[in-house]
């Protein structure tokens, strides 16, 4: 069995028209949130053997972020075919890992990564978390999949249980939607 975590960078600063979109910052809430997912994941217990991550701004910046909080990460692969990757994509890179550690986070974007917890977790009714994650996976929100393989180049569809989800609102209500008049 493996353990995947996914997490999906913090909210972003659209302030600033002249950047590219690879190299957006993190707004003030972005880091807020940013912070308090760190805090959760340190809590939560799982330690990684390895962070998969896309190198654009707005997810190094989640990592330093929320590694600072957690107390620390392990090393970080960064890898630019994961930004604004598809399922397929990450699916492949994932089956590529070498020395096949038994826990991996990936730090992305969506919906590459919402897509690719929807392939792995079996759309069959048994899981209620799935279902929120089919509704939305929100900036800087974790989840957690257990898969079903022995090595990451098994890796295939429905392979997987989501076995935890939090989002940023669900620490901190003031971190949820901003709600408009």
């Amino acid at each position: 069995m493996k353990t995947l975590a996914i997490f999906r960078h913090a909210k972003s600063d659209w302030n600033d028209a002249r950047l590219r979109d690879f190299d957006r910052p993190l707004n003030a809430r972005g880091r807020k949130g940013a912070e308090k997912m760190g805090e959760h994941i340190r809590a939560y217990g799982v330690r990684f053997d390895r962070v998969l991550a896309s190198p654009a701004v707005r997810v190094t910046q989640t990592i330093e972020i929320s590694a600072q909080a957690a107390g620390g990460t392990p090393p970080v692969t960064w890898d630019r075919r994961l930004y604004l990757a598809n399922s397929a994509t990450l699916q492949d890179v994932l089956r590529e890992i070498e020395g096949d550690p038994g826990t991996i986070i990936m730090v992305g974007h969506n919906p590459g990564l919402e897509d690719l917890i929807l392939d792995l977790v079996p759309d069959d009714g048994s899981s209620p978390l799935r279902d929120v994650v089919e509704e939305k996976f929100p900036t800087a929100a974790f989840a957690v999949l257990e898969l079903d393989i022995d090595s990451w180049s098994d890796l295939a569809d429905e392979c997987a249980r989501l076995v935890h989800l939090v989002r940023p609102r669900d620490l901190d209500p003031q971190l949820g939607p901003q709600l408009r008049d």
